[in-house]
């Protein structure tokens, strides 16, 4: 019985390294030739591997995760549009994904970035020729044909993929173009209550929302306190902005001697919005800038409870009153 028994388990475990074999080794014609599958920023080996057993490339995806982790191949995941042509097996696109050589790579803006923080991304990428290198903001901006001295919130936050080899200098006039598209469209469709001389100052409105708030909901509410305010004549008194005039000075709090201290982007000390734009805005933020929600609301207060969320008021006792709920009391 025990031979019978051990003969029956070396026929299953046979049988187990066929079908392992026939998953991992045998190729599977694509649905569609050429295939591509996109890894984009974060993506996980299993979120991948889903998506490639949902089209038909590969048979299990629990085996591509296993396997991916055996070789190493889900901690070096590289972002980019990989393209297939034939059959292809499992192991070969696990060993495609490990040589981190797409066909298209990819850089990720995120909404909120600084130019610098844009500039240094760019810099990060291996695959992108680097033609800006030590070209000044200037310099950069008159090759792109842009007029003006200051390039900070003219470039649009999102995903851009590029050929390897490509020059930096190609994303930062797609990243130029697509934010004109985006700020022309937003102006055009802007509510008419909006008090903005200009596209430019629908984007500096823009970057100041985006900044001020990590809450979708919020935005709209933010973008008509600071419109109220504009129209009141009250200073917009926003932080990121007192921040974003400290430069370099900035290392991580604010206080009052840094809200007294005058700077062109203090809006504690000066009326009206700053100069520039303080960052990249999202396509959100623009269009919370645009149409604001209509209220009157003129001041508001970060909730502070993890929700993101702020608490709007329309008087200043209402705003002292959710300062002491939100600020005060949990301080205590």
């Amino acid at each position: 019985m025990i031979h019978n028994f051990l003969r029956a388990l070396a026929l299953l475990a046979a049988l187990c390294a066929l079908w392992l074999a026939w998953v991992i080794v045998v190729p599977v014609n694509p649905p569609r030739q050429p295939y591509s599958v996109t890894i984009g920023p974060n993506r996980t080996m299993n979120q991948l591997a889903r998506t490639l057993e949902d089209d038909g490339a590969v048979r299990n995806r629990w085996v591509m995760v296993a396997l991916s982790r055996m070789m190493g191949v889900d901690r070096k995941l590289k972002p980019g549009m990989y393209q297939f042509g034939a059959a292809t097996a499992m192991w070969q696109y696990l060993s495609r994904f490990a040589d981190g050589h797409p066909d298209q790579s990819s850089v990720t803006i995120i909404e909120g970035w600084t130019f610098r923080q844009f500039r240094y991304a760019l810099r990060n990428e291996n695959d992108l020729t680097q033609d800006t290198a030590g070209w000044s903001e200037q310099r950069l901006l008159a090759e792109l044909g842009i007029n003006g001295s200051v390039a900070e919130g003219l470039f649009f936050p999102s995903t851009y993929f590029y050929t390897p080899g490509s020059s930096d200098l190609d994303i930062y006039r797609r990243a130029f173009q697509s934010m004109q598209q985006q700020l022309q469209t937003v102006w055009e469709a802007r509510s008419a209550e909006v008090p903005y001389s200009s596209p430019y100052e629908l984007l500096t409105m823009a970057s100041l929302v985006e900044k001020e708030t990590a809450h979708e909901s919020d935005r709209g509410m933010v973008a008509s306190v600071f419109v109220n305010r504009l129209r009141v004549g009250m200073r917009l008194q926003t932080d990121p902005s007192v921040i974003y005039g400290m430069g370099e000075r900035f290392r991580g709090n604010i206080g009052k001697a840094d809200l007294r201290r005058d700077t062109p982007y203090n809006t504690y000390t000066r009326a009206g919005l700053p100069p520039t734009p303080i960052a990249l805005p999202g396509r959100a933020s623009l269009d919370a800038a645009a149409n604001p929600t209509p209220s009157r609301a003129l001041y508001f207060v970060a909730k502070g409870d993890g929700s993101g969320e702020s608490q709007f008021s329309e008087t200043l006792d209402e705003h002292n009153a959710a300062v002491r709920q939100y600020i005060l009391k949990k301080g205590s």
